[in-house]
């Protein structure tokens, strides 16, 4: 199981949702009054952690959403191919490629150690 549920009035902002099956990182949450005969709203914006795009949603507090299992790991700089980089999990020894961003193509050098993070079986490079 990648996430885990939670209810709207929990989420805060820089923490992580999943917007359209998406994982996103909180940027805002704002909250309505309840009315008379409705109960109160929340609209939750985010960018997606994969794909930078923006989403967002609008529902009662009390509605239950998926919160993904961000897990966050160390890995070792095996051979840098073109635009992917060979990668070794420094804890499980896993081997691995990923697409290299443009934030860190001049940094990427072998043997360095990296940091990357796993959300909903997708890998992405975080920092150098």
């Amino acid at each position: 199981m990648a996430w885990e549920q939670s209810e709207v009035r929990a989420l805060k902002e820089n923490r992580y949702v999943i917007i359209d099956d998406e994982p996103c990182r909180i940027n805002s949450i704002s909250t309505s009054k309840p009315g008379k005969h409705g109960e109160a709203k929340a609209r939750v914006e985010g960018v997606g952690i994969f794909d930078g795009q923006k989403h967002s949603f609008v529902h009662p507090v009390s509605h239950k959403v998926k919160v993904p299992m961000i897990d966050k790991r160390a890995a070792q700089v095996l051979a840098i191919m073109g635009e992917e980089v060979q990668l070794m999990d420094m804890i499980t020894y896993e081997t691995f490629s990923l697409p290299i961003l443009d934030d860190f193509k001049d940094d990427l050098k072998e043997g360095a150690e990296i940091q990357y993070l796993v959300a909903m079986d997708r890998k992405k490079i975080t920092r150098v």
